[in-house]
């Protein structure tokens, strides 16, 4: 398969594997293309939004707090039946917080990537913290969603796959959205413990959430042969896996509690641990790393996002190829996908989610989102909420989760609304141009330049399928 022209290269480049087209963007790359690419490329991985900076743990501590004032709070208003009274305020005030550093983590991510230069980079990085999915539909994980992608994901992302899927499976965000942190051992100390201090009661047990959704989603993939009991002997090696409360000194943080740990060996995929403590752990995420069928299915998950809904085999094999020679190492992952002719087909098919939409109109521009408040209300208008994949597979790649009629009416309300904003500032055909280099079709290009105001060209040019698709 052949390369397309520079032109349409450039375009690529910019509209694929990249966010979307700043102004003047498109001329920058056309010298080179995939130079322009592979120079985003870096070992100190993806760059860091310019929020708030505070870590998990001061995060989980805040989170603590709150849960305390707001036991108070209600214990007040219990008492005293007053609703609108000083206690109901205070707890008004902690959510009203509570939901301000959310929006604030997000519109910071939101606005590093309305900006940024190095679109490419950070569009890998958003593959990454989709693939290792952790939601604010839980409130404690919604604090750490931020600092998740701050501390495990960014640091990683041209890293060695191991090392990511490490840092990602012991970060407090992913312990308490797949709720590690409630598994002990059947057989620990802690259980044991449980047993003699709360006879008669429920007691805790193993939690295989953390397990199954690393063998399924995070390493091999569904069908690739691991049955319940590998799920099982998998949580069992991962007991232990925990975070310092608020009596340690590393509080919020992950820590290893020997005492919740299963006692014994395991037996996962055929192959023998010992018993070894945390090393069990590690030593098995380190194994799922290595597996060929890891390769397989994350780079199957890269052709996808970057590609196709359906990518072609040769393309998967060829990235395959390049993570097995160097133990996974993803930039030469990444630079094996910029390399390969399959991935440059000029022919657009991926669908843009309602984020890579909306910040690829606002990159148009030269602008970015003003305000959480402006934000989250039209993504999650158009079926993407702010940092609330609705389960632990993540966002959904497939066209058709998108591309619904009502789905488009409402993409088709925001564009217009946008392009009563800024329509009449911008020429209807330089901006087409901007938007899409190469990529303009002769169809786009009339109906923008037939337009009866700018601000119809403008809603006209976003809502068409090349704007639509990348």
């Amino acid at each position: 398969m052949s390369l397309p022209s520079r032109d349409m290269m450039a375009a690529i480049a910019v509209t694929r594997f990249g966010l979307g087209a700043r102004p003047g963007e498109i001329a920058t790359a056309g010298g080179d293309p995939l130079g322009w690419l592979a120079a985003q490329v870096r070992p100190a991985g993806a760059d860091l939004p310019q929020d708030d900076g505070a870590t998990a743990a001061s995060r989980f501590l805040a989170m603590d707090a709150y849960r305390k004032d707001r036991q108070a709070a209600r214990k007040d208003i219990q008492k005293t039946g007053d609703k609108t009274g000083e206690a109901a305020e205070q707890l008004k005030d902690a959510q009203r917080m509570l939901r301000e550093t959310i929006g604030g983590d997000f519109l910071a991510r939101a606005r590093l990537a309305a900006n940024t230069p190095d679109s490419f980079r950070e569009r890998w990085t958003l593959f990454w913290a989709n693939h290792f999915t952790v939601s604010a539909t839980k409130q404690i994980t919604g604090l750490l969603v931020g600092p998740f992608e701050r501390e495990a994901i960014r640091p990683n992302v041209f890293g060695r796959f191991e090392d990511l899927l490490v840092a990602a499976s012991t970060h407090p965000a992913m312990l308490t959205y797949l709720d590690q942190v409630q598994s002990i051992g059947p057989n620990s100390r802690a259980a044991a413990f449980a047993a003699r201090r709360q006879a008669g009661k429920r007691q805790p047990g193993l939690n295989e959430n953390l397990a199954r959704e690393i063998l399924e989603l995070h390493t091999l993939g569904v069908g690739s042969g691991y049955t319940q009991a590998d799920v099982t002997e998998f949580a069992r090696a991962l007991t232990g896996f925990s975070l310092g409360r608020g009596e340690d000194d590393r509080a919020g943080q992950f820590v290893f509690r020997e005492n919740a740990h299963e006692p014994g060996a395991r037996e996962i995929l055929g192959r023998r641990y010992n018993e070894a403590g945390l090393d069990q752990g590690l030593t098995a995420l380190k194994i799922l790393a290595a597996d060929p069928r890891t390769a397989h299915h994350v780079c199957a998950k890269i052709a996808t996002h970057f590609v196709s809904d359906t990518p072609p085999p040769s393309l998967v094999a060829a990235l395959e190829e390049r993570w097995m020679e160097t133990g996974g190492r993803l930039d030469v992952v990444a630079r094996a996908l910029i390399a390969a002719p399959e991935a440059w087909d000029p022919t657009p098919a991926k669908f843009k989610t309602p984020y890579e939409f909306t910040l690829s109109t606002w990159r148009l521009v030269g602008a970015e989102p003003s305000a959480i408040e402006r934000l989250a209300p039209i993504l999650t208008g158009l079926g993407q909420k702010p940092f609330s994949p609705p389960s632990p597979k993540g966002w959904p790649e497939e066209a058709q989760a998108w591309a619904s009629p009502d789905g488009l009416i409402k993409r088709m309300q925001w564009s217009q609304g946008f392009a009563a904003v800024v329509g009449d500032r911008l020429d209807p055909n330089a901006t087409a141009l901007e938007a899409l280099g190469a990529r303009l079709s002769p169809p786009v290009a009339k109906a923008v330049s037939r337009a009866e105001t700018r601000r119809e060209a403008f809603a006209l040019l976003v809502m068409s399928p090349e704007f639509q698709r990348r």
